[in-house]
C-alpha cells in the first residue's frame, strides 16, 4: 500500500473540484475519485467499478465519453482497497480539502458507487461494499460518513446484487435508484431500455426491502420540449404508488453536459417547473429534494 505520506505527496491532487466537473480520471486512480456534489451536499468519494465505460442502459444526459453496451472487466480488488485508503487519508488527513474543494463544501459525506456504468453488473460487487464499509469503519466513520449506491435497479433480480446491497443496507448505507419515466416509451426515449414499468416496480421494492431507498429523478426538455402531461402524471403516480417503500426522491435537473449524440438535444428544465413538479409529488405524501 502506498504510503499516507505518499499518497498525499502525489501530484494527481491539483486543481480545483467543482459541481460541474465528476471527472472520473480527475485523481488518477482506476477506480476511486473525488467529486464535489450538489446532490450529496459535499465531497463524495466515488467508487467506478466500470473503468471501461460499459453499462447496460444508456441515458441520453449521461456524461460518460465513449459509453458502450455492456459490463465491466474483473475488478482487481486489492488495487480497489488501496485507492480507497489513499483517497480517505488524503482528505481526512492531508490538505486535500483546502487546496481543492471550495471552502463552503468542505465536508466528507458519502462513497458512493457510482461511476461509468451500473455498478452492481460487476460480479465483485460485493466485496466491493464490503471494503467500502470497513474503510469507513476503520476511520470511526461509519455513522457520519454513508455509503450509497447510484444504481438504474435493472439488476435487481441477480442474486449478486441482491447480496450487494443487502450488505450496504447492514452498513447503514443507501440507495439512489433511478427513475426518470414510468412509461414504457418515456423509458426506451430516456435511458435506452426495454424494461416495463411493472418490472422497475419490482425491482424497487426488492430494493427497498433490502436497503433505504431513495427514487433519483433526473427531468430535462428535450428538443425544447418539457415531459408532457401525460408522462408527468404517470411518473407522479408511480413514485407516489410507491412511497410506502421510498425514503423520498431526489429530483434534479441537468448539471453537465451529455457526452451522448442526443447532447444537443437536451436543455435545462427551468427551476420553478422542477419545483412545481416537486410540489406535486409532496402533494402525494412523499418527501422530495430538488436539485435544479
Amino acid at each position: 500500500m502506498v504510503s499516507i505520506i505518499a499518497a498525499l505527496a502525489m501530484p494527481i491532487f491539483s486543481g480545483r473540484l467543482s459541481v460541474d466537473d465528476h471527472s472520473r480520471a480527475c485523481a488518477g486512480m482506476m477506480y476511486v475519485y473525488p467529486v464535489v456534489s450538489r446532490r450529496a451536499g459535499g465531497v463524495s468519494v466515488g467508487i467506478n467499478l466500470n473503468p471501461n465505460n460499459a453499462c447496460n442502459w444508456r441515458c441520453i444526459y449521461c456524461q460518460v465519453v465513449d459509453l458502450k453496451r455492456g459490463g465491466p472487466p474483473p475488478i482487481d480488488l486489492p488495487r480497489l482497497a488501496n485507492e480507497l485508503d489513499e483517497m480517505l487519508d488524503a482528505i481526512l488527513v492531508g490538505d486535500f480539502m483546502a487546496r481543492r474543494v471550495p471552502e463552503e463544501a468542505r465536508r466528507l459525506i458519502d462513497i458512493a458507487f457510482s461511476g461509468n456504468g451500473e455498478p452492481t453488473s460487476a460480479a465483485e460487487f460485493p466485496q466491493a461494499v464490503a471494503i467500502a464499509a470497513q474503510a469507513l469503519a476503520n476511520r470511526q466513520l461509519t455513522a457520519s460518513v454513508k455509503l450509497r449506491l447510484i444504481t438504474n435497479g435493472s439488476l435487481l433480480d441477480r442474486r449478486n446484487a441482491q447480496a450487494g446491497i443487502a450488505a450496504l443496507g447492514e452498513a447503514g448505507g443507501e440507495v439512489w435508484f433511478k427513475i426518470d419515466a414510468a412509461t414504457e416509451a418515456g423509458i426506451a426515449r430516456t435511458n435506452s431500455s426495454r424494461v416495463k414499468p411493472a418490472s422497475v416496480a419490482r425491482r424497487l421494492r426488492t430494493c427497498a426491502g433490502l436497503c433505504a431507498t431513495w427514487a433519483q429523478t433526473c427531468l430535462f426538455a428535450l428538443d425544447g420540449k418539457l415531459p408532457d402531461e401525460a408522462e408527468l402524471a404517470a411518473l407522479i403516480d408511480f413514485l407516489a404508488n410507491h412511497r410506502d417503500c421510498l425514503r423520498g426522491v431526489y429530483l434534479y435537473g441537468l448539471a453537465r453536459p451529455s457526452a451522448q449524440p442526443e447532447a444537443g438535444r437536451l436543455t435545462s428544465a427551468p427551476a420553478d417547473w422542477l419545483n412545481g413538479v416537486a410540489d406535486r409529488l409532496r402533494q402525494k405524501g412523499l418527501t422530495v429534494i430538488v436539485s435544479p
